[in-house]
Order: structure tokens, then sequence, then C-alpha cells
């Protein structure tokens, strides 16, 4: 049995910054690429940021400059800072990790349950 889950949302001014976090435990062989997605309203779910298990990392060219996401290999974690928000990163944030359960053997992807991010003008 796998479980991601989620923390750091919340409401936050324009300008202000949140840190998310995603926790990976349960029965894993390894974990391989780890991501943040987001899905406003309305909206299809959308790629943030995305990092390999070598540390490359990928963004969203809306949030290049501004967000940051890194991984702690020890702690099966995920984060994403996030900072000078703006109004138009209001979504709900989910994230994405690509691991081998050791029941199964074979990569596949996990979703964490989601984590509101409101930003007010």
């Amino acid at each position: 049995q796998v479980q991601l889950v989620e923390s750091g949302g919340g409401l936050v001014q324009a300008g202000g910054s949140l840190r998310l976090s995603c926790a990976a435990s349960g029965s894993i062989f390894s974990i391989n690429a780890m991501g943040w997605y987001r899905q406003a309203p309305g909206k299809q779910r959308e790629l943030v940021a995305a990092i390999t298990s070598g540390g490359s990392t990928n963004y969203a060219d809306s949030v290049k400059g501004r967000f940051t996401i890194s991984r702690d290999n020890a702690k099966n974690t995920v984060y994403l800072q996030m900072n000078s928000l703006k109004p138009e990163d209001t979504a709900v944030y989910y994230c994405n990790v690509v691991l081998t359960a050791i029941a199964t053997m074979t990569p596949r992807d996990y979703w964490g349950q989601g984590t509101q991010v409101t930003v007010s003008s």
C-alpha cells in the first residue's frame, strides 16, 4: 500500500509565499520522477513543476523564477516553494510521484489528495 500525503496549502495575499510538501509512504521499492500539478476551476490540470531522481527540474513558463521544486530522497518527500504568488496561481495543487511499489515491482503514477491554494488580490 502506497500513500501520498500533501500539506502546506492555504490562503495568502498576492506577493506572499507558501511551501507545499508531499510525502510518499508505504512499501516503496524506488521513486523516479516527482512533480506538482494544479487545476483551477473550469480548467484542465496542468504541470507546474517536476524533478527527476537525478535532480533535473522542469517548470511551467508561468511559474519560472517564482516557484522552486526540490526533493528529499531520504524522506521520500517533494516540496514546492512558491514565492511572489499571484491570484492566477489559485488552484488545487496535486503532487504526482512515479514510483515502484514492492507489491507490483512496476513503475506507475500515484497522486496526492490535492491541497487548495488561494491567492487574494
